[in-house]
């Protein structure tokens, strides 16, 4: 027997304006019955888990021990850049000049993410 993993759980304190971003970041819609105010909230992705944000007092203090990791469609920079518009911040540029590596950034929480190339990017430096 196993165990199927269900929803990922992000502690926050506005459920609702969180899982708003993580909707936009992914393209993923929230659940039909969450609104403002909601304490608990989620985000329907496609596949896989959901996305599950749960309203919490205390706020966040430290690095995150576990984090998402994002392969866009469109290319590394791209992305970092339509996610930094859309209110995150880059926490670490671990970008090698060649292509490599991937951008650490925080969501409008502190909740740090990796942004990682995408397959075209990973395919045009194996050629």
């Amino acid at each position: 027997m196993v165990s199927v993993l269900q929803n990922v759980a992000i502690d926050c304190a506005d459920a609702y304006a969180l899982a708003r971003f993580w909707s936009e970041v992914t393209g993923s819609p929230l659940h039909p019955e969450d609104g403002p105010g909601a304490e608990e909230t989620a985000v329907m992705l496609p596949t896989g888990p959901i996305l599950y944000f749960n309203q919490v007092p205390e706020s966040k203090s430290v690095k995150n021990r576990i984090h998402l990791c994002l392969r866009p469609e469109t290319s590394r920079e791209e992305e970092v850049d339509r996610l930094l518009g859309l209110g995150a911040t880059l926490v670490a540029d671990l970008r090698e000049a060649d292509g490599a590596g991937w951008a650490v950034l925080a969501d409008p929480e502190g909740n740090e993410f990796c942004v990682l190339r995408s397959e075209s990017d990973r395919a045009a430096m194996s050629s």
